[in-house]
């Protein structure tokens, strides 16, 4: 059947999400129910044993309506016999309709690399390459640093060598708060062609999604439909002129998405081309006054779409593995005890929380594991309905109630992949102070993860060793009041948190080397920590990679980075005024011209190597434009 006859379209994927050594799941979306059968087959010389055998498995999927034409899937494969390690496996999917069969290269067929005429993922337990980072904004003016990632993977087939063994995002994959006027237009057209269901709302302006589309704010004015709190209305209007205050804090909320069609749309938006194929951009639809806003966006978002194919196929051929951060939700959230009691106490800005949350249930956190998702899925499965979402707000109750979304990996060492906003270490002396990023219950929880190893890989979405300019920067506004404001949530930033991990790294019984991934900052830097005054110190190494495509404000940083080194340098005294002051922190710097500056700007994939004789990780960046840093 030739590809313009196609009846069914693969709106986004596949994406290989989970794999190890009894399981594969697969991750993707189509506009019609289909039946799948996974076809797989080693890759024979790159097997250790002797004679192969044949891959044994059965399968299952999981299916998730949310639109006329749209379908979610997850499809696990559970292997009979444990993977032979270090070896290749070709895939293949066969998508039965009610009236025909099709194979993944007639629906996508520039998923392969050249040589494949399937997609080929590579099983290691054994961690020698891991690649990480996080913060993917799509209308960033900087280029998408994950056609590295591709081009990672296109070098390692062609000189028949092993790729890294998985891709780890560790949040804000997507921009729930902060998008581009062009996008969301995008967004609404997808919306129409795949059907995706309308909500209705309550405590809002707007009644329902069709409401939402015609209202005059709807286009960069969304600050003015969201929900406003009247609480300390007489301090805004002393500080800001303001008589209300914005439960919601992203600086870039003109466009934030309300309901869960636009948040579904813009996940198949970033991970795939099929749906941009036929968008029409028209700024005479946009207010005057926002038009060049318009036109500048665009720019960079149509830079962004024409890497989305490489994109799609890079994550065809890798483990990607996720965990959510603030903006995959909203700015800030849960960042202090008193935004919470603002947010989940008013009904519409609970609804935009929940539809994130629900998005990410279903594009991200399932992806990771489905098994571990069973109780949340039987509470809220039955209420996702061919004609829409049934008692929604019951849904977001039990979305809102699930308490694991944290996830290990059965590597070698193993990855403790952090949940670090739904845990908090509420204040309860003061609701305006920063949350601990962790609380009691599941610090003693990772204590108990990290006991007896000898090595653990650490994924926490905000670096725990920050850098220490900054967070005094943090420390003096908070103590003003306005943690929001620069959004004063590091590890260091609450006592109780503070000190129980530190604990944990000073404990004989845990792992004598942690590797921390890490991001959330907009700039990279590399740390290796050890312990003051004992014999023995475990190896501590922090990498942080940050972002895919955002970067922080460059000269800012330098000014900064300078800063930090001038006050906090390591014989500096201010260091014994700090929670760090029983460690000894070493900075790796960038192999770049200025050898001073050891924080990088840039979108870039990290990527930590395992492999080499010494006993501390190396680390390197891939940046968007074709650059290779590494930290020394």
């Amino acid at each position: 059947m030739t590809e313009t006859a196609h009846s069914l379209k693969l709106i986004a994927g596949p994406v290989v999400r989970k794999l190890d050594a009894k399981q594969l799941v697969l991750w993707f979306v189509s506009d019609q129910p289909v039946t799948v059968e996974a076809q797989l087959n080693y890759v024979e010389q790159t097997i250790n044993a002797e004679s192969p055998q044949d891959i044994a498995f059965a399968q299952r999927q999981l299916c998730h309506q949310v639109g006329h034409r749209a379908y979610i899937y997850h499809l696990t494969i559970d292997f009979q016999c444990p993977l032979q390690v270090d070896t290749a496996i070709d895939y293949d999917l066969l998508f039965s309709t009610a009236d025909s069969t099709y194979n993944l290269a007639q629906l996508a067929p520039d998923i392969c690399y050249p040589g494949l005429t399937s997609p080929r993922i590579y099983y290691q337990q054994t961690l020698r390459q891991v690649l990480h980072g996080s913060c993917r904004k799509p209308h960033h003016t900087e280029g998408d640093a994950l056609v590295r990632v591709d081009q990672h993977l296109a070098d390692a087939l062609q000189n028949k060598q092993l790729p890294a063994a998985l891709l780890m995002m560790s949040g804000d994959q997507v921009y729930v708060d902060d998008v581009a006027g062009p996008f969301l237009q995008a967004i609404h057209q997808v919306i129409a062609q795949l059907g995706l269901f309308s909500e209705s709302f309550s405590g809002a302006k707007v009644g329902n999604f069709e409401e939402l589309l015609q209202h005059e704010d709807c286009f960069y004015r969304r600050t003015e439909l969201l929900p406003h709190s009247d609480e300390n209305e007489e301090v805004q209007e002393t500080f800001f002129g303001a008589k209300r205050k914005p439960i919601f804090t992203s600086v870039n909320a003109k466009n934030h998405l309300i309901t869960l069609s636009e948040v579904l749309a813009m996940y198949f938006m970033v991970w795939s081309e099929t749906c941009w194929q036929d968008i029409e951009f028209d700024s005479q639809k946009i207010a005057s006054a926002d038009r060049q806003q318009f036109e500048d966006e665009l720019l960079s978002l149509k830079q962004f779409i024409s890497t989305l194919p490489q994109i799609r196929r890079a994550m065809a051929h890798i483990p990607v593995y996720m965990i959510f951060d603030d903006h995959d939700v909203t700015d800030d959230w849960n960042l202090t005890r008193e935004w919470e009691e603002l947010a989940y106490g008013n009904p519409f800005s609970k609804r935009i929380i929940g539809n994130a949350l629900f998005g990410y249930l279903l594009c991200q956190g399932l992806g990771n594991g489905p098994d571990q998702y069973k109780g949340l899925l039987e509470q809220i499965s039955p209420h996702i309905t061919s004609s829409g979402i049934s008692n929604h707000d019951e849904v977001i109750d039990h979305l809102f109630e699930w308490d694991n979304w944290h996830y290990q990996i059965a590597t070698q060492p193993k990855m403790v992949v952090l949940d670090t906003r739904t845990h908090r270490w509420r204040s309860e002396e003061d609701a305006g102070q920063p949350s601990g990023l962790l609380d009691w219950e599941r610090l003693r929880e990772l204590r108990a993860q990290v006991t007896g190893e000898d090595s653990v890989v650490i994924v926490s979405a905000a670096p725990i060793f920050g850098v220490k300019m900054i967070e005094a920067i943090q420390k003096l506004f908070t103590m003003m009041g306005q943690a929001l404001t620069v959004d004063a949530e590091n590890w260091m930033a609450h006592q109780g948190t503070a000190k129980v991990l530190l604990d944990i790294f000073r404990e004989p019984t845990t792992a004598q080397q942690f590797i921390i991934l890490s991001g959330d900052v907009h700039y990279s830097f590399v740390y290796d920590v050890r312990l003051r005054f004992k014999e023995t110190s475990p190896g501590i190494h922090q990498i942080t990679a940050s972002g895919f495509c955002n970067q922080f404000p460059v000269s800012l940083l330098s000014k900064l980075d300078t800063l930090n080194r001038w006050f906090y340098g390591h014989r500096s005294p201010l260091n014994w005024f700090t929670k760090r002051r029983r460690l000894k922190i070493s900075t790796r710097y960038p192999d770049r011209k200025d050898k001073r500056r050891s924080l990088v700007s840039k979108s870039a994939v990290g990527v930590v190597d395992f492999s080499n004789d010494r006993k501390r990780p190396e680390a390197r960046l891939l940046t968007w434009d074709g650059e290779d840093i590494e930290f020394r």
